[in-house]
């Protein structure tokens, strides 16, 4: 394992500088980051983002907003907010897994008299409170497991800026976003600032994995790559709003591994214009569906037969043919 050192605190060059870590660095080393951003929303892959913010509150304060490659939900960004990536290789099936790609940052934290513990289907918590969301990807048997670590963040400027379903905080059994979530600082013994906690967090990560920290250096080839990828991409309204057609037809449920939002219209009998938003986390993009569905008639059984073969739970989580085609027709 090795670590590679990003200072930017733009959003938007750090996911870049994540997903081409991700994606172009030898594919059999593994890697971490430990990097800050300064305030920003960073929507899930799958998200509706016009949905997810408070936009007149995020125009006010000049929070940026970017999306990541990795599904799961909206989370506030802020200079007293840490963020961890660990990229490595996937072993046996390629699926979302949680638990076995963060024991070494709950172990880490431990070290510092943190004891937080994975939590729900994606949170670490502490005292029963959240103060780390995690997200996934796989691609080409890497995983990218990364997530949020709040240590000093305005929790303040995190509820208003963020429109959270009431469904979602009522899954939680708790009555707001600001009373679920927690920063990390004050059950620190010692006073120490974000880049003291950065540091320590990642001696520990390489204690836990038993090895001698070692950086990686990028090439000046590696940095222009990552920065026509902030230019071309996360940059860009394509990327971090894009499109949210009108549709005729729209159901959304929550399910356990998260919410669908499926929404389209139906002309002259026929399905266009798909969109699949949500919180879910897959290993399949869900784009490939949405086309399999356009230009389909709108009938059950025709629905059930362009399904019969897909792998859902590799779009979404644990979920059944017959509530995919219920979602699609209630």
């Amino acid at each position: 394992m090795k670590y590679l050192v990003n200072n930017s605190n733009d959003p938007r060059y750090n996911l870049a500088f994540e997903e081409y870590c991700f994606k172009s660095l030898d594919l059999k080393e593994d890697y971490v980051i430990l990097w800050i951003n300064g305030p920003a929303i960073i929507i899930g892959k799958n998200q509706n983002t016009i949905e997810e913010v408070n936009q007149d509150f995020v125009n006010e304060r000049g929070i940026k907003v970017v999306r990541r490659i990795t599904g799961g939900g909206a989370v506030y960004h802020d200079l007293g907010n840490l963020n961890f990536s660990i990229i490595s290789m996937s072993t046996g099936i390629e699926k979302i897994d949680f638990k076995k790609y963060n024991i070494p940052i709950v172990k880490s934290l431990e070290k510092l008299g943190i004891n937080c513990e994975l939590s729900g289907r994606n949170d670490i918590t502490l005292d029963g409170k959240k103060f780390s969301g995690i997200a996934q990807s796989v691609w080409k048997k890497r995983v990218l497991n990364h997530g949020t670590l709040l240590f000093d963040t305005e929790l303040d400027v995190l509820s208003n800026a963020l429109n959270v379903k009431q469904d979602k905080i009522e899954s939680k059994g708790v009555k707001s976003v600001k009373s679920r979530v927690t920063n990390i600082k004050p059950y620190i013994d010692k006073d120490i600032d974000i880049y003291e906690f950065r540091d320590v967090l990642l001696r520990n990560i390489f204690e836990m994995e038993g090895e001698v920290p070692q950086e990686h250096k990028l090439s000046q080839e590696d940095l222009d790559e990552i920065q026509k990828l902030f230019e071309e991409k996360y940059s860009t309204w394509e990327w971090n709003y894009g499109e949210s057609p009108k549709s005729n037809y729209q159901n959304y449920k929550r399910f356990d591994f998260g919410s669908i939002d499926i929404r389209f219209n139906v002309v002259s009998g026929l399905i266009s214009d798909t969109k699949i938003y949500g919180d879910f986390f897959g290993t399949e993009d869900v784009a490939l569906l949405q086309e399999k569905l356009d230009g389909k008639k709108y009938d059950k059984m025709e629905v059930s037969k362009i399904i019969e073969n897909e792998p859902l739970e590799k779009y979404f989580g644990n979920i059944s043919k017959e509530e995919f085609v219920d979602l699609m027709f209630q």
